[in-house]
């Protein structure tokens, strides 16, 4: 059984899925997440976007849904008896349900670890108590596990396989109609509705002012297939900005921006196992702000900064995260080559240190290991 909560968990649980499948072919999945996981032969039982929400108040709002989601998984549970449960990210819900799968004797598997070396560092003995193993994807989460007793295991992070164009960078320019000869600016608002709210009216404004001052610039947006097109295009069709949103290419699309303004989360690493220069750009409700800003430890929200253990790509939080101080960073990558040079050489360093892959099929041994050790029902 498989719990995603959000779209990057549910990318790696639809991954991670095929990869089992292919060493033991008749096994079965069940569990909460979408279509991606459902098109990885999941049978989905509930869908996850109805409460694929972050900060404080959006889960406040959203928290009837969200203990229904609960209560509904629980009983599935109970019912189906599988034999092992999978949390994939989507901390506080797993960590719940993962509860609930101990005390009924159901083996857990969590997938992707809370960032224990950001806040709260002792969750790390309140997972060991639920979970049967952590697998995490970065190689400096192991010593918090570690140094508790927790079983862990670095699996390696599941976009160093993903993240791959389908096409050649030329290629792409012709099929997206942009001009090489002209900058490419990419504009990444997110993949949920309050990220899109947020964010992207403050990405078209940014675009709005690098139009006024680079010629022949060009944007692209990558459409995440969770925003619906109605959505996404009534923000658009306002923006004086021409701006090209292409669906289910990302990394095409990531691959032919000069410079790539992003909101914080997976994407950001997406962008930077690509080396593309960025500047990453976050708004929260201001009650999860200011929480985030008591209880988060480290200096950094990014991931490639997070990765590389300094600040390498600018990040513009809250009030810093303006149409003008995004377009100012942006533009500085674009008029400095010394400056973007720099960038992608220490987002080269990031990609090296993340290594060269296999996370989904780590993943799967992992989990079948597991299943294996499983009492017989």
């Amino acid at each position: 059984m498989f719990s995603a909560g959000e779209a990057s968990g549910e990318q790696h649980a639809a991954h991670l899925f095929i990869e089992m499948k292919k060493l033991q072919p008749g096994i079965r999945g069940i569990g909460m997440g979408g279509a991606k996981m459902a098109a990885a032969g999941i049978n989905v039982r509930y869908d996850s976007s109805q409460i694929a929400v972050i900060g404080v108040v959006e889960v406040i709002k959203h928290y009837a849904e969200i203990r229904r989601a609960l209560k509904l998984m629980q009983a599935l549970l109970a019912a189906e008896r599988p034999d092992l449960l999978i949390c994939v990210d989507y901390k506080e819900f797993n960590f719940k349900l993962a509860t609930y799968a101990k005390r009924i004797g159901i083996k857990v598997l969590f997938y992707v670890s809370p960032q224990v070396w950001a806040w709260r560092p002792g969750r790390v003995k309140k997972y060991g108590r639920v979970i049967d193993m952590m697998a995490v994807i970065f190689p400096f989460e192991t010593a918090y596990y570690e140094a508790e007793n927790v079983p862990v295991r670095y699996v390696g992070h599941p976009s160093v396989d993903r993240v791959r164009p389908h096409y050649s960078k030329s290629e792409d320019f012709l099929r997206f109609g942009l001009n090489a000869e002209k900058p490419v600016v990419g504009l990444l608002p997110g993949s949920r509705g309050g990220e899109i709210k947020r964010m992207l009216p403050v990405m078209l404004a940014a675009a709005e002012l690098l139009a006024e001052r680079i010629p022949g610039v060009q944007f692209i947006l990558p459409q995440a297939g969770s925003i619906a097109d109605d959505v996404l295009q009534s923000y658009l069709q306002a923006s004086k900005a021409k701006i090209k949103a292409i669906k289910d290419q990302p990394y095409d699309v990531m691959q032919c921006c000069d410079a790539v303004m992003t909101t914080s989360g997976t994407a950001t690493l997406e962008v930077a196992l690509l080396t593309v220069p960025m500047v990453v750009c976050y708004k929260l409700s201001p009650p999860t702000y200011w929480l985030g800003r008591l209880l988060v430890k480290t200096p950094f929200i990014g991931l490639p900064n997070i990765v590389a253990g300094k600040g390498i790509v600018k990040e513009l939080i809250q009030h810093e995260a303006s149409p003008e101080n995004l377009a100012v960073e942006i533009g500085l990558i674009l008029t400095d080559a010394a400056y973007a040079r720099q960038m992608h050489d220490n987002l080269q360093g990031v990609k090296e240190r993340l290594g060269q892959g296999g996370g989904s099929k780590n993943m799967a041994a992992l989990a079948l290991e597991i299943l294996a050790s499983a009492p017989k029902k």
